[in-house]
């Protein structure tokens, strides 16, 4: 392996040994990357799988190329991997998640709100039956009324036509049309919107994702050339070369008295700075963690509002509607009472008609009849996902500064004869620091 990194780390290789060696190392970069930036575009951007395809084949080729002859660009690409664990490596983390909520969540939240809609529909669908078979009772009550009205003992009191005029609702389809466009109307505009949110999120997340990774090559570029340019840039290290030359010039007690400042790039050990660093980019991802809950907290309470309403709606139970008519008819004839008060007997009513009855219907509500598809619950595979990717971002939390330290390491195997200047500058800046001391 040491061999290998020497060889993929010197500017020109020496012979054709070293050549196909370099070949087969970039080769298999280049395809290991290709088919993961073929996945990344096919199933975390969702684009095309020909565009993506396409767009991998040109990126591992032109990667191919740029590795086998451009020496400072293995060392940057080499530096972008350490530079995943880092602020960079968490926004693509974070964007991913993004993409997952988008692309799984917010379907099956519109989806249970569907079903409660369809569950409304419906509801209103079987209550005007059943309001429509009402009208069809109040024609029958009015019938019976009107030929109740028509039997009077007394043909002179007879009307010419006892019964109503009541008009009942035969068409039922307008209604039901009506009914079906107010339905259509409201799944169009929620089809929209989730058309909308979801196109709006994806070509954001696109574009994240492109600027992300020009930034993260940017981010690598930008460190090797302050490395190469400013012997002070991420130059406080204990390592071995220094070691070596502080030892060969006896003044080990440098690195002893500067312990405290200076650190071992392959040591655990964190400054005070550093550890406060971490918790508060600790906090933002915890902050990030509690957006994306509440997220996931609508989607748990969409899936348990329509499975309750599913549930719920088919049990409902019939509203009673009673209907009670009573109708009395009387005369007093005019001759019978004028005789009746020349006798002083009492005044006597003639009684023409009695109507009494109770009429009974029942109001439907219930869904049980209609066929509405049952609520999709949340993916747990999705919330898994989702929790090791938050997992990995704490984890690179912490990592940055080991991260950092290695991007360093890298560089300094890329280029030894300015890591040997570094090492020899940061000496004398210790010496310089000892004597004034």
């Amino acid at each position: 392996l040491a061999d290998l990194w020497w060889i993929y780390s010197k500017p020109v290789p020496v012979d054709g040994r070293e050549l196909w060696t370099l070949f087969l190392q970039c080769s298999c970069i280049t395809a290991v990357i290709g088919g993961l930036f073929y996945n990344w575009m096919f199933a975390s951007l969702e684009y095309s799988w020909h565009l993506s395809v396409a767009v991998a084949v040109s990126f591992s080729l032109l990667l191919l190329l740029t590795l086998l002859l451009v020496h400072p660009a293995r060392c940057v690409f080499s530096m972008i991997m350490p530079t995943l664990g880092t602020k960079q490596g968490r926004k693509l983390l974070f964007s991913t998640c993004i993409m997952i909520a988008v692309v799984n969540i917010t379907p099956n939240i519109m989806s249970n709100l569907k079903i409660i809609l369809e569950i409304i529909k419906c509801i209103c669908k079987n209550s005007s039956d059943s309001l429509l078979n009402s009208t069809a009772l109040l024609g029958k009550v009015s019938w019976e009324f009107g030929d109740a009205i028509q039997e009077n003992i007394y043909p002179i009191y007879k009307p010419m036509n006892g019964h109503f005029r009541f008009s009942l609702v035969q068409d039922r389809s307008l209604i039901y049309e009506k009914m079906h466009l107010a339905g259509e109307k409201i799944s169009r505009e929620f089809l929209s919107v989730e058309v909308l949110v979801k196109d709006s999120i994806r070509v954001a997340n696109r574009l994240a994702a492109g600027f992300l990774m020009l930034y993260l090559c940017f981010e690598s570029t930008w460190y090797l050339k302050n490395y190469l340019t400013n012997l002070r840039f991420d130059n406080f290290y204990i390592t071995k070369k220094l070691e070596r030359l502080a030892t060969d010039r006896k003044a080990t007690h440098l690195l002893v008295g500067s312990s405290k400042k200076l650190i071992r790039p392959t040591g655990l050990k964190l400054s005070w700075e550093e550890v406060v660093l971490c918790l508060v980019k600790a906090m933002l991802v915890t902050l990030a963690l509690l957006l994306l809950l509440v997220v996931v907290a609508m989607d748990h309470f969409a899936f348990s509002v329509a499975d309750t309403a599913v549930r719920r709606a088919g049990q409902f139970s019939a509203v009673p509607i009673t209907l009670g008519i009573k109708y009395k008819v009387s005369a007093n004839m005019v001759i019978m009472r004028f005789m009746l008060k020349l006798t002083g007997l009492p005044s006597q009513e003639f009684l023409l008609g009695d109507f009494d009855r109770t009429y009974h219907h029942h109001l439907i509500l219930s869904s049980a009849r209609c066929s509405i598809s049952p609520p999709s619950a949340p993916n747990p595979s999705v919330l898994l996902a989702v929790g090791l990717l938050f997992c990995i971002l704490y984890i690179t939390v912490f990592l940055e500064t080991y991260a950092r330290r290695l991007c360093r390491k890298i560089a300094a195997s890329f280029f030894p004869a300015w890591e040997e200047e570094r090492v020899l500058y940061l000496y004398r800046k210790l010496s310089r620091r000892h004597s004034k001391e």
